[in-house]
């Protein structure tokens, strides 16, 4: 009989083990794509793409015995070879092969140049050969360093003694009101794809005070700008024990920060691929939503059309003003109206017209909303009521409320668009996976 015991040692090494200094001038053996093949006369480099980073091989005919006619880029290979230091090389290493041995060859031609330094290639080109077009090594740079974003808000909330929760993506009711969900039937009774995990992660907070989840969100809005998408990627975080909306926008701030660091430290080589210059998160801006529409409106003679949100250009012109006046990337804006927040956020006790909420805005875009939920229910009832809402479908929800709950607050950070901003692209589809929007569901 056969036991597992764990871990199973391999002979194929790793780009993090190919740099120890130890095994220089030594046989080594690894794996990878063949990513490109740049003949040089009598000498050829057989570029490897590895999940870490390319290696360089050098192909000799006189040492590899390999008819190198019958390689082909995209190929999925073994080699063997020593191990030379070469400063030229990626990570100043490259291996003199010995041996190749091809575990799968292409059948087909790629129809994307992936081992161009830059695709040059449509957007709509790249999304539709989206598994194909991410082996090009700039393209799966963003997606390195979106793990990373990822990756922040988990360590460093979980350093806050968060607890990582998973709610479900199919219910009976939206959180958010409005007609923009996904209806679907399950089981013959109706159903909503989420909007957000909103009502899951309050009622988690009267149990693990403070809770986080990086899951799927749903807006079924028929848009079709270079900012939204339908289904996306939400960052979501509740804390309860709360003195004021101030400790959530610290939270981010301090989420900011460690996570910049953490790019720095850990995806060097994916920001200095894409020249992404890392902003500033010492400190950051807060201002009132209706003071920040009289800055903009001031400074850049732009009326004020619309006094109960913000359009697009005036996030952009917060955003232009706050880097021209502080040095600042990103600009918390409080205060938003109440006519333009759901029924859970808090009124603002000096003034019903405005709500302990906010956004925060990153070069001008939105990517974080937040704010101070109602912890009372009977307060939560009347402003329903008020709204003429209906409490069909989240009586469990309010139930919660009749047995206690302590103040609290939380936000949610959009993924793909904060990784839009910080790389600088212009398109939200760039930094998604495989984005659905009005269009695509496919691949």
């Amino acid at each position: 009989m056969e036991f597992l015991t764990g871990l199973r040692e391999s002979k194929s090494l790793t780009l993090r083990e190919l740099l120890k200094d130890e095994i220089l001038d030594t046989e080594v053996m690894t794996e990878g794509m063949v990513h490109s093949i740049r003949k040089m006369g009598e000498v050829a480099f057989v570029i490897l793409r590895r999940r870490e980073g390319l290696v360089q091989t050098v192909f000799e005919p006189e040492v590899c015995k390999f008819d190198l006619h019958e390689l082909k880029e995209e190929a999925a290979v073994r080699v063997k070879g020593i191990i030379r230091k070469e400063e030229r090389a990626p990570w100043g290493r490259e291996i003199c092969l010995e041996e190749i041995t091809i575990l799968s060859m292409p059948e087909e031609v790629m129809p994307l140049p992936v081992s161009k330094w830059k695709l040059n290639t449509s957007l709509e080109a790249k999304l539709n050969t989206r598994p194909l077009s991410l082996r090009n090594i700039r393209e799966r740079a963003k997606f390195r360093i979106q793990e990373g974003i990822g990756r922040g808000f988990r360590e460093f909330l979980q350093g806050q003694e968060f607890t990582e929760i998973h709610t479900p993506k199919i219910g009976a009711k939206s959180a958010e009101g409005g007609s923009n969900v996904f209806k679907l039937s399950y089981f013959h009774k109706p159903a909503v794809l989420a909007q957000s995990p909103q009502f899951y992660k309050q009622m988690m907070v009267g149990v693990f005070d403070r809770v986080f989840e990086i899951a799927p969100v749903f807006r079924a809005e028929k848009h079709n700008t270079k900012r939204h998408l339908n289904e996306y990627i939400s960052m979501d975080m509740e804390m309860g024990y709360i003195d004021s909306f101030y400790d959530l926008m610290e939270m981010e701030t301090g989420f900011l920060q460690y996570t910049m660091d953490l790019l720095k430290r850990d995806y060097m080589k994916e920001l200095d691929t894409l020249k992404v210059v890392l902003p500033n998160t010492e400190k950051i801006p807060v201002v009132r939503f209706d003071r920040a529409k009289e800055l903009v409106s001031e400074k850049y003679n732009r009326s004020i059309r619309n006094p109960f949100d913000l359009e697009p250009e005036e996030e952009q012109l917060i955003g232009q003003y706050f880097k021209e006046e502080c040095g600042s990337d990103f600009v918390f804006v409080t205060h938003y109206p109440s006519k333009k927040r759901p029924f859970y956020a808090m009124d603002d006790p000096k003034d019903s017209r405005f709500t302990l909420s906010f956004d925060l805005l990153f070069h001008g875009l939105e990517i974080t909303t937040g704010g101070q939920r109602i912890h009372n229910c009977a307060v939560l009832e009347e402003k329903m009521e008020k709204r003429g809402m209906t409490s069909e479908g989240m009586e469990l929800y309010l139930d919660t409320f009749r047995h206690g709950m302590p103040p609290h607050g939380g936000l949610g950070i959009g993924l793909e668009r904060l990784t839009m901003q910080l790389l600088g692209e212009e398109n939200v589809r760039e930094t998604s996976l495989f984005p659905r929007d009005l269009n695509r569901l496919e691949p």
